[in-house]
């Protein structure tokens, strides 16, 4: 099979695939059996006459073929979709910008951002989606994002070990902070010394795995007591308001702290930096990607913060 006779279907699959990350995750967002998805990888396989996904225990990784394959894909299915819709009366989408961020950039940053462009760049289409920091760096491989916000904590290693590599910007490098009940006696002062969490009751990101322990502060010298976990921001803090734990939180989440929180600083041990990044591709950016860019960095200086602890 020569390569010039791969269906549109195979290189959809392959994106997808090496979008998600795994071939059970990719069957589930085209809505086909894994079957299904694995017959397309075989043959796009067998066409380049090469392997173009490692397959690993922890999901897949782009081959150097592969990443040969996914950029030109990219191309051809992009052309394709606009195509489609010229032939079916819609206005080309010119200046459309895929982006993507994790979660609890949701809440503030994006919103700014989407809300300036309206009034700068009315023309401007930015779609794109929510998700975990690993699985937003598999779509900036693959071409199916062109700009991704990240979330980076200490030691800030890249957040792959992809070549190219990719390019990162600092948007913001904060400390962390802390979520009290607005009726909690730690809520009283102005910051909150790290010696008196011992004993706390915690709200955590996660049930399982190693997501386990985030919502706890770093570094507790005692086994945490995790009174509840919760993945969505908003549940998390809806559950400080309502008294029931305590939670970490970036200094953005500030000003979407909903009544009965107070997002406070922490004083005593090791400043919890944490890096808010813009990350892309290691290609000269479009105009339109350059806009949403210069859109992100002036929402991230603008987001307010709690005070910084006394000295």
């Amino acid at each position: 099979m020569d390569f010039r006779d791969v269906s549109l279907t195979a290189l959809r699959v392959f994106r997808a695939v090496a979008d998600q990350g795994t071939f059970t995750a990719a069957a589930a967002s085209l809505g086909y059996t894994q079957s299904a998805v694995s017959r397309q990888i075989a043959a796009i396989e067998r066409a380049a006459g090469a392997e173009l996904l490692e397959r690993r225990r922890d999901g897949v990784r782009l081959t150097p073929a592969g990443r040969v394959v996914m950029r030109r894909a990219t191309v051809v299915l992009d052309e394709i979709e606009a195509t489609a819709r010229e032939l079916s009366g819609l206005p080309e989408q010119a200046g459309t910008v895929r982006l993507g961020w994790f979660p609890s950039a949701g809440a503030v940053l994006l919103p700014r951002a989407l809300t300036a462009l309206r009034h700068t760049d009315p023309g401007l289409q930015v779609v794109g989606r929510e998700g975990s920091t690993p699985a937003l760096v598999r779509a900036l491989r693959a071409g199916s994002l062109d700009l991704a916000v990240l979330a980076s904590a200490p030691p800030f290693r890249p957040p792959d070990s992809e070549s190219p590599p990719l390019t990162l910007e600092t948007l913001t490098e904060r400390a962390l902070c802390l979520a009290v009940p607005a009726t909690h006696p730690l809520a009283r002062g102005d910051f909150v010394d790290v010696a008196d969490l011992r004993g706390q009751r915690w709200i955590a990101g996660s049930s399982t795995g190693e997501d386990r322990l985030m919502g706890v502060w770093p570094g507790l010298d005692e086994r945490p007591e995790i009174a509840h976990t919760a993945r969505d921001w908003l549940a998390k803090l809806q559950l400080v308001a309502a008294g029931c734990g305590l939670t970490t939180v970036p200094a953005m989440l500030a000003s979407a702290a909903p009544p009965g929180v107070r997002v406070l600083p922490v004083r005593g041990g090791p400043q919890e930096q944490r890096r808010l990044l813009l990350a892309r591709l290691p290609h000269p950016p479009t105009d339109p990607v350059v806009r949403v860019a210069t859109a992100l960095r002036a929402a991230a200086v603008d987001a307010p913060a709690p005070s910084s602890p006394p000295a």
